[in-house]
């Protein structure tokens, strides 16, 4: 058990017979009336997010999550299969519980938030940016630079993003996993 003083953000809660993370918090000691504490709590399970308002001093229970590393493999019929880079030992995951699977390349390395007391995996989180090859895009117009506009581009695990008119096929870019946009086109 733990009290409203003991929150941070990325601490996993038990509330509402679900595990929710904290996304951010604030103390709150209005002139008049007993402090209290508003927060942003993230459900693991479905990703929605919700305002809460607890009294100061309420005692919530802490969920045990811990982060795995692991790296991941292939695709089948069945989801996807991740391997430990410790033990070496493969697991296997289904599509809904891993956060943006069309960035998934073979051997990419993720972490895997697993719910310690009862070894249910939560969630799967890629790195904050991945490098793609664009494997098809119209070319630009020579000069036409004048505003930013975007242009659909087919990356190498067939998801499709918006580039700038400069990226051509065959380009490396940089993507946001989170945001799902492009960053940069990386050289060489």
């Amino acid at each position: 058990m733990a009290s409203t003083a003991d929150f941070r953000n990325g601490l996993v809660i038990e509330f509402s017979n679900d595990l929710y993370t904290i996304t951010s918090f604030q103390h709150v000691k209005p002139g008049k009336g007993p402090a209290f504490v508003r927060t942003k709590l993230k459900n693991i399970k479905t990703g929605r997010v919700i305002d809460n308002t607890f009294s100061s001093g309420t005692k919530v229970n802490i969920a045990r999550v811990e982060r795995r590393p692991y790296q991941y493999l292939y695709k089948d019929d069945m989801g996807y299969y991740f391997m430990h880079k410790e033990t070496y030992e493969q697991i296997h995951i289904e599509e809904h519980v891993i956060d943006y699977p069309e960035f998934l390349l073979d051997g990419i390395n993720v972490e895997v938030v697993v719910h310690a007391d009862t070894e249910t995996v939560l969630s799967v989180e890629l790195p904050q940016s991945v490098v793609m090859e664009i494997v098809y895009s119209e070319p630009g117009l020579r000069g036409d630079t004048a505003t930013n506009t975007l242009k659909p581009a087919k990356i190498q695990t067939g998801s499709t993003i918006m580039v700038p008119l400069f990226v051509n096929t065959g380009d490396k870019i940089r993507i946001d996993t989170h945001e799902r946009t492009y960053m940069e086109r990386v050289k060489g």
